[in-house]
């Protein structure tokens, strides 16, 4: 999720609504369905989602066949081509492929398939303020130990001592991973610390922070 969305959301910039189809196979990612061949749970989102309602982003679950039919072809466009452009460029790794595709390809492909628009002017709205960093990563609740640590996936996360409590015990916090950039710890709006990839704190946190949705400076 965090890849795909930062290749298409940080160019500091953003629409107010996206298309996602929904299907229990390749849709997970994008919506919870309850029950299969049922409607998506608009309560209950996924890492995707929530991102979305963040950013203030519509997220629209596509039923009918032909909005289905319209990703599926675009989706068909793109692993028929892909496969063979990448063949004639004699690409043999993925960071050259990523590469190729942010300097060569995206551009002779809207040049073939873009279509103008009908209105002059721009749906994108600007992030003057940098959140992105903050909504474009995996957002999960925690809860803090006995001994002042956070457990995430297979690491132990350290509180250091705070100015807002002797301790955080039993606290519901909540920890951020950014795409290979380190972790962060949140309690509400307080950004607690911050570590690296292998869970080692890092003394200086960044200047803006984000809590649920919000941005405090």
């Amino acid at each position: 999720m965090a890849c795909s969305a930062h290749s298409i959301l940080t160019g500091a910039a953003w629409r107010f609504d996206a298309l996602a189809c929904q299907r229990k196979t390749r849709g997970s990612h994008y919506f919870y369905t309850p029950e299969a061949g049922g409607p998506v749970s608009r309560t209950i989102l996924t890492q995707f989602g929530r991102a979305l309602k963040q950013l203030g982003i519509g997220h629209i679950a596509a039923y009918s066949p032909q909005a289905r039919g319209r990703s599926e072809r675009a989706f068909s466009t793109l692993q028929d081509r892909l496969p063979k452009e990448l063949t004639l460029a004699g690409i043999s790794s993925v960071e050259a492929a990523n590469r190729w595709l942010s300097e060569t390809y995206m551009a002779q492909h809207k040049e073939q398939f873009a279509i103008a628009a009908e209105q002059q002017g721009s749906a994108f709205v600007t992030d003057a303020i940098g959140a992105w960093r903050e909504i474009l990563c995996v957002q999960e609740e925690r809860t803090v130990g006995n001994d002042n640590t956070v457990k995430w996936q297979r690491l132990s996360l350290q509180l250091p001592p705070s100015r807002l409590r002797s301790h955080l015990a039993k606290a519901d916090v909540r920890v951020h991973e950014y795409p290979g950039d380190g972790l962060a710890v949140y309690w509400g709006p307080h950004r607690l610390a911050d570590y690296d990839a292998a869970g080692a704190l890092v003394v200086s946190p960044p200047s803006v922070e984000l809590a649920g949705g919000n941005i405090v400076t």
